[in-house]
């Protein structure tokens, strides 16, 4: 069955979709840019021309004007009596008039797989004979990655045993795991906003209402904020990256973590810790694991950022009593954990320290090339230097990054726009540009955004943004 809609879910998620273009093409360019970057699925009906132009206060005429447009480029389809469907051309992601080839994909802020990947799955193939006794139906982990991530971790500085790892398909896989078992429905979740698009996927999927935290590139999270939701709304889980979050790379200070950690403790929030990029360090240095002040704190982790994007490996760290919950929910999920990519993951997880300092240089390389790039072209857009991550967060001025985006796939670059990282069309004068690709390949797509830039105008006055519930 096909997703629905409602107008007042497509009014507040369209934002500040007005440009300089004609109102009708403003709308179906940004009805169209949801649908390429993932925030309206192929298959999804729009809401009648009627109650979207009521939910929008324009005319029907101009929405019937913009569906007409998105129906002749080939993103709508419209059947009497069954309303209009999203659809993507041939089934592909591409631009106004059809499918492009994209030359550079800046949609991915992921590196190339670590120089020692090789050695590790010849390790692999070398250890897997001795395990193909084993069903190989395993939804716990190998006890030898178990306690390689659990000694991980004890290095850390956060004694950790064995028994308190599952090993996931990677750490989208543990967060829908951890929410399929904790959350029930008509809960609440509190969210850094901006935060990770999968991670409100996950959430909305659920059917939850999200609770914003503000968190931004210079100033970090709002603490005060966060503490009142938590104190009057009383989420039942909370999820944040405390280290080189993404989009903003911010990092939260060891006095903030503690504050948190204890406040969800007392009101009994789980709060989860993703650490995917936590190991990505360029010149912060070390702070202590979320998890280090309460024993609450639910960590998921893994090797997707740090080895390589294909890993799929990942974990969570937890009480032995809610990894036992987790494992039996599992099985409406998938069956296990691959043997190959565990046995692998334990030679690399040997491997750790090189792997980050091996990283952290890439890192700082690709990170200082962008943002000179970037200053010399776009003098007029502001950023904070993140001292981890992948990826800088922009803020592109009175320059809408939807219309950005769209712009760009005509000229060979796919781009994520701000208001992905999101709620309710929040943050569309921000764009986040990975800096994990070459400088050949940096400088072409900085080259392709300046030509896009050209025929975007600006947006018009800023309009105040619907407050989250």
């Amino acid at each position: 069955m096909n997703q629905i809609v409602s107008a007042r879910r497509m009014a507040r998620e369209l934002g500040e979709w007005r440009t300089h273009r004609a109102a009708y093409l403003a709308l179906a360019d940004r009805i169209r840019v949801m649908l390429i970057d993932g925030r309206l699925a192929s298959g999804t009906r729009l809401p009648a021309e009627r109650e979207l132009s009521t939910a929008l206060q324009i005319s029907r005429t101009t929405v019937a004007a913009a569906y007409a447009q998105l129906r002749d480029d080939g993103y709508l389809r419209s059947i009497r009596g069954s309303g209009s469907t999203l659809v993507l051309p041939d089934g592909k992601r591409g631009g106004p008039g059809g499918p492009q080839e994209l030359a550079l994909d800046f949609t991915k802020a992921a590196a190339a797989a670590y120089p020692g990947l090789p050695a590790a799955y010849q390790f692999a193939v070398e250890q897997l004979p001795a395990y193909l006794g084993h069903h190989g139906f395993d939804m716990q982990g190998l006890p030898e990655l178990r306690a390689a991530v659990a000694e991980h971790y004890g290095r850390r500085g956060l004694p950790t045993s064995a028994d308190q790892i599952l090993i996931t398909l990677g750490a989208q896989h543990a967060l829908s795991l951890l929410t399929h078992t904790i959350y029930s429905p008509s809960e609440r979740i509190l969210v850094e906003h901006p935060t990770y698009p999968h991670a409100i996927d996950t959430f909305l999927g659920a059917g939850a209402r999200l609770l914003a935290m503000p968190v931004s590139s210079a100033d970090g999270w709002d603490i005060a904020e966060g503490q009142m939701l938590i104190r009057r709304a009383a989420p039942s889980m909370a999820f944040l990256m405390p280290d080189f979050q993404n989009p903003t790379g911010a990092s939260m200070s060891a006095e903030d973590r503690e504050r948190l950690a204890r406040l969800a403790q007392r009101e009994g929030t789980v709060l989860i810790a993703d650490e995917t990029t936590a190991m990505l360090d360029i010149d912060r240095g070390e702070l202590p694991p979320m998890a280090a002040f309460s024993g609450t704190v639910v960590t998921i982790g893994s090797l997707g950022k740090l080895a390589w994007g294909g890993m799929r490996i990942g974990w969570i760290r937890g009480s032995r009593d809610l990894l036992a919950r987790v494992q039996r929910a599992r099985p409406a999920f998938d069956l296990g954990t691959p043997m190959l990519e565990q046995l692998a993951s334990i030679a690399l997880l040997r491997d750790a320290d090189l792997m980050v300092a091996n990283r952290s240089r890439d890192l700082r390389s690709g990170r200082d090339f962008l943002v000179a790039e970037i200053q010399a072209n776009f003098p007029q857009w502001q950023l904070h230097v993140p001292d981890g991550g992948m990826s800088l967060w922009i803020n592109t001025g009175d320059v809408s990054s939807s219309a950005l985006a769209l712009a760009a796939r005509s000229e060979g670059l796919a781009l994520v726009p701000g208001p992905r990282f999101g709620l309710e069309g929040a943050f569309e004068r921000f764009l986040r540009i990975p800096f994990t690709y070459r400088q050949d390949e940096l400088a072409a797509g900085v080259q392709a955004l300046l030509r896009a830039s050209r025929s975007v105008g600006s947006a018009p006055a800023r309009m105040p943004l619907q407050a989250v519930i």
